[in-house]
C-alpha cells in the first residue's frame, strides 16, 4: 500500500495516472451517469487504485477498504459527503463492474450531516433580481428562482421547453434521469419574451457568447455578483434560489407533495427539510421574554 497523499494536490505533469479497470468508464456511461459523477467516480477510484497499487483489486478485503477510508478521514479530513462519494465509487466497481452482491461489500457510512439550507427572504430575492441590470442575467436568476431549477437543469433548457400557453417548463434528463414539468411564472413569460427578441437563442434557451450551452461557472458568477451588489451577507449559491423557491411555496401554503413533484425529489424526506426553515408558523410564536416588564 502506498501512503495517502492529499488528493487535492495536482499530480506532476510527468506522472501518468493508473488506467481505470476495464468496463468502469463504459458502464458509467451506459448507465447514463452525469458527467460530473463520472469525473468524481473516476478520480476517486483512481486514487483507490494508487493506494492499492501492489495488490490485485479483486482480492482486496472489506477490512482493507475500511482501513483505507478511515485513513482518508484521519489523515486528510475528508467530509462526510466526500466519504460517501468515495464509497459509492468503490461499490460501483465491486458491485456493478464485477457483478458482486451487495452483501460482499459493507463499508460503514457516515451519518449524513443535516445542515439547514441557506434561504433568502422574498425581499432579498426581489433585491437580487431588481439589482441585476443585464437582461440575460436577470432572466437566468429569475428562471432559477421562479421555477425552482437546479443549475444543470437551467443550462440544459431548450427554447422548445418553454410552454407559455400552459405556463409550464419541461425539464428533461434531470437528476435521476426523470423528466418533469415545473412552474412558468406569468412575469417570467414577459421577461423571456423580451429576452428572446433581444438575443434570439437558437437551441439552448441560454447560450454562451460563442453559442452552445451557458456554463455553470458563469451562472455562479452572476449570482455572486448580484449578491455583492445587493449587500447580502449570506453565503448564496445558485442552489440557494431553488431552496428559497421551495421554502416560499411552503410558507404560502402549498402542499408538500406538490413541492416534491415540482422540485423533482424522489424521496419525500428530501423535501421535508424545508419545513425546518419555513418561518410562517414559527414567526407567530411569541417569546415569553416579550411578556416581561
Amino acid at each position: 500500500m502506498t501512503k495517502i497523499s492529499n488528493p487535492y494536490v495536482q499530480r506532476p505533469a510527468e506522472t501518468q495516472p493508473l488506467k481505470l479497470p476495464d468496463g468502469f468508464l463504459d458502464l458509467l456511461q451506459q448507465k447514463r451517469y452525469s458527467m460530473s459523477t463520472i469525473k468524481i467516480y473516476s478520480s476517486y477510484f483512481s486514487q483507490f487504485q494508487e493506494y492499492f497499487a501492489n495488490y490485485d483489486l479483486k482480492q482486496i478485503s472489506t477490512d482493507q477498504i475500511n482501513s483505507y477510508i478511515v485513513e482518508l478521514i484521519n489523515n486528510i479530513g475528508i467530509s462526510a459527503s466526500q466519504q460517501n462519494q468515495r464509497i459509492n465509487a468503490i461499490k460501483f466497481y465491486y458491485e456493478k463492474v464485477l457483478g458482486r452482491t451487495k452483501a460482499y461489500y459493507n463499508v460503514e457510512r457516515p451519518k449524513k450531516e443535516r445542515k439547514l439550507p441557506t434561504v433568502l427572504s422574498k425581499h432579498e430575492v426581489n433585491l437580487l433580481l431588481n439589482i441585476t441590470g443585464n437582461l440575460k442575467h436577470k432572466c437566468i436568476l429569475t428562471t432559477i428562482y421562479s421555477s425552482g431549477l437546479r443549475r444543470s437543469e437551467l443550462i440544459n433548457l431548450k427554447v422548445e421547453d418553454i410552454d407559455s400557453t400552459r405556463r409550464l417548463i419541461r425539464i428533461t434528463g434531470a437528476k435521476g434521469k426523470k423528466d418533469r414539468h415545473t412552474l412558468l411564472s406569468e412575469k417570467l413569460i414577459l421577461l423571456l419574451r423580451e429576452y428572446y427578441k433581444a438575443y434570439r437563442p437558437k437551441v439552448w434557451l441560454f447560450e454562451g457568447q460563442k453559442g452552445g450551452k451557458y456554463s455553470t461557472t458563469s451562472v455562479a458568477k452572476i449570482v455572486r455578483s448580484a449578491v455583492i451588489k445587493a449587500g447580502i451577507q449570506k453565503h448564496v449559491t445558485p442552489h440557494c434560489l431553488r431552496h428559497s423557491f421551495a421554502t416560499h411555496l411552503l410558507e404560502q401554503g402549498t402542499n408538500l407533495r406538490y413541492i416534491q413533484e415540482i422540485l423533482g425529489h424522489e424521496d419525500p424526506k428530501t423535501t421535508q427539510i424545508y419545513t425546518r426553515v419555513a418561518t410562517n408558523e414559527l414567526s407567530k410564536i411569541r417569546s415569553p421574554l416579550d411578556d416581561f416588564d
